[in-house]
């Protein structure tokens, strides 16, 4: 990518969080209930365990490993999970990395889940069927200190959404429909 194409993404990038974060300010001060959104995605059961996931107009697609029964076609649901909590990260380390005023060249993210398959097939009810853990190593480049970095990671890790889907119980209600 050259110089000219950087600065122009990062022009860009620093545009279109101002306009974002101008329109919710406007949103959020005209009424509060302008800040809950509901989100929605529906999904059908396709080839052996796979699952089409339709998300507004974004039709995706989530598998497992054969392994554990799947074709191995798409991502598995834990890889999926990951995955979204990578990609909230990217977001809310631009959003407050441009609201501190630290500047961010380039971020890449690593995930690892530990996840003990006993739980999952009911071998043994001790053992959890989600991640026993899960390791983040961000990599940031960019002229700023360590410590700035540290600063803007506490910032992230206090309002990232699908971390806080990790760290936290949510309340999650099932039901049942025999059509």
């Amino acid at each position: 990518m050259t110089e000219t194409a950087v600065k122009d993404l990062t022009t860009e990038r620093a545009d279109r969080l101002n306009e974002a974060g101008e329109f919710w300010d406007r949103k959020i001060t005209e009424d509060t209930a302008n800040a809950k959104l509901t989100y929605t995605a529906n999904g059908e059961g396709v080839g052996s365990v796979a699952t089409r996931v339709t998300a507004g107009k974004h039709v995706f697609h989530i598998d497992e490993p054969a392994g554990l029964a799947g074709d191995d076609e798409a991502t598995s649901p834990v890889e999926a999970a990951l995955g979204a909590l990578i990609s909230c990260q990217v977001v809310v380390y631009r959003l407050y990395a441009h609201q501190l005023g630290i500047t961010v060249d380039g971020i890449d993210i690593a995930a690892e889940g530990d996840l003990d398959v006993r739980g999952i097939f009911g071998k043994d009810d001790a053992v959890r069927p989600g991640f026993g853990e899960v390791r983040l190593k961000v990599n940031i480049s960019g002229p700023e200190s360590a410590e700035r970095y540290e600063e803007l990671r506490q910032a992230v890790d206090a309002h990232c959404p699908v971390l806080d889907l990790l760290n936290n119980p949510t309340p999650v209600t099932s039901e049942v429909v025999k059509v």
